[in-house]
């Protein structure tokens, strides 16, 4: 019985020694460093309702955010574009690359200069290709690139070259407005087609985009391009911060006039002191390691001006 008792005894001991450790352990206390960060990762990361901006408009056209349904469907895509932060963050670095190129060449058409925007929303500034194989920056789709005058084939794709497919952007917008009466009703052909629109404006008896029950994409499609516009214009109340270093830089280039057969761009980079890589680049038009050219057609080479790269290794 002795035994027993001192079994439990020293067993009581240990367990109140344990808690002991325990309790000093729990008590540490943290580092300064640590609670400030962990207070400032707390403090920082807030997200918050976004205030509806007065006076949105899209070239000028206002959005009736008054109506319900319509203030709704801008807040979403508020919300959407305010909170994506890191696809924010690099839309403006590319604006800041692209938006130069754009913009005369959408001045000079006479299409408003909010159309740069859609070009945003279709492809991020990048020469992304969709699923139905629409391509570049804006989007064309083959048919009507060659409808529009641009060279498609394996060798050539002039839906890569951003001042080319920005002017028949610009054609095709300003045979929408034409035809269906306002810029903002042009926007959203651009997405469902001239025909598309006009069948849904007929139907509806509708003389308004924001009139009109259409589909989830195109449906959102004007809401997008604003809410793209209203944060690229205004960084600060949106939340992103950055510095003009930070943002991607626009590399001035010359042109060079080709009328002949090309059989290697390789060698071809080299008398203008750039490597393939870099020909490519400012050409991604050029779609193969040769230009055919087979009929004499004059092409514009694109080649930077000297003192923006360096060789890889970094000499």
């Amino acid at each position: 019985m002795k035994m027993i008792k001192k079994a439990l005894a020293f067993l009581g001991a240990v367990f109140t020694f344990g808690i002991l450790i325990n309790a000093t352990q729990d008590n540490v206390e943290k580092p300064l460093a640590q609670e400030i960060l962990e207070e400032k990762l707390v403090s920082d990361y807030n997200v918050y309702a976004i205030p509806m901006p007065d006076n949105l408009n899209f070239s000028g056209e206002l959005v009736p955010i008054k109506n319900p349904d319509i203030r709704e469907r801008m807040d979403r895509e508020l919300l959407v574009n305010t909170y994506w932060q890191s696809n924010g963050l690099l839309l403006f670095k590319r604006a800041n690359k692209y938006f130069p190129i754009i913009e005369p060449i959408l001045k000079e058409q006479g299409v408003p200069e909010d159309f740069k925007y859609l070009a945003v929303i279709e492809s991020g500034l990048t020469q992304a290709v969709s699923p139905a194989n629409a391509t570049g920056f804006w989007q064309i789709l083959k048919g009507t690139a060659k409808e529009y005058g641009l060279e498609v084939n394996q060798n050539v794709d002039e839906r890569y070259h951003i001042e080319k497919s920005t002017l028949v952007a610009c054609e095709y917008l300003k045979n929408a407005k034409e035809r269906l009466g306002s810029w903002t009703l042009a926007a959203a052909a651009y997405n469902a087609g001239v025909a598309g629109i006009n069948r849904q404006l007929d139907k509806q008896e509708a003389k308004s985009y924001y009139d009109l029950l259409l589909g989830e994409e195109t449906g959102r499609y004007v809401f997008r391009i604003v809410a793209v516009k209203e944060i690229l214009s205004n960084p600060k109340q949106y939340g992103f911060n950055f510095n003009n270093e930070d943002l991607y830089k626009h590399i001035p280039t010359f042109n060079i006039l080709v009328d002949q057969p090309i059989s290697d761009f390789n060698e071809f980079a080299k008398q203008y002191a750039i490597n393939y890589k870099i020909l490519k680049l400012h050409n991604p038009w050029l779609r193969e390691a040769h230009l055919s050219n087979s009929t004499g057609k004059g092409y514009l080479i694109q080649i930077p001006r000297e003192g923006y790269y360096t060789s890889g290794t970094g000499q």
